[in-house]
């Protein structure tokens, strides 16, 4: 019993952390959503192609259960999923992370959460969908938490979701941001 409430669960908290990945991307421009927005050039559309080719990947070739559609080769990673080339488009990326997460989630479903997988690149390679289940959760979570400073610089919006977002107040904003700013400049004197 204990074991479809930590699969359920897990695969709640999985959907819901998708959705809001995907909802950063609302409202912002073309440009917005490719260009890269850190050194490392991360992107917001290039986060959402990522999880979609590692979600493909760890409830797919790890349970013997391919993704019916072309990935790159694990053992050839070149970054080239983690940005968006001029040709795809947004509907493409959002289309690819959707049926990714649909192939996911029959996989999910259709194994029990201690069904054996293996994944070859990790140094302990036996592992359970519960452990990928865990996995991914917490890659999409860290990815999403990027997400969300990268649209926060670009035009203040936070949250996990339009139910969630509150009206921006700039001067509140300011206001603490102005005193975070001190806390930090008075440090320097310790």
């Amino acid at each position: 019993m204990i074991d479809e409430f930590a699969k359920e669960y897990l695969h709640d908290e999985l959907q819901s952390i998708r959705e809001a990945l995907v909802w950063k991307l609302d409202g912002l421009s073309e440009y917005d959503i490719r260009r890269p927005l850190a050194a490392t050039g991360t992107n917001l559309l290039g986060l959402v192609k990522h999880m979609a080719t590692w979600e493909a990947r760890y409830f797919g070739e790890i349970f013997n259960r391919p993704f019916p559609e072309p990935l790159p080769r694990w053992q050839d990673f070149d970054g080239s999923d983690s940005w968006v080339t001029e040709d795809e488009t947004r509907g493409q990326i959002i289309g690819f992370y959707q049926r990714a997460w649909q192939h996911a989630d029959a996989t999910i479903k259709e194994l029990p959460i201690d069904a054996p997988g293996h994944v070859p690149w990790w140094p302990r390679p036996d592992v359970k969908l519960f452990n990928i289940m865990v996995h991914v959760l917490n890659d999409t979570t860290r990815h999403a938490g990027h997400a969300d400073i990268l649209r926060e610089g670009l035009d203040g919006r936070t949250g996990v979701a339009a139910w969630a977002e509150q009206q921006i107040d700039t001067a509140a904003r300011e206001a603490h941001f102005a005193q975070i700013e001190q806390a930090a400049r008075g440090s320097r004197r310790s």
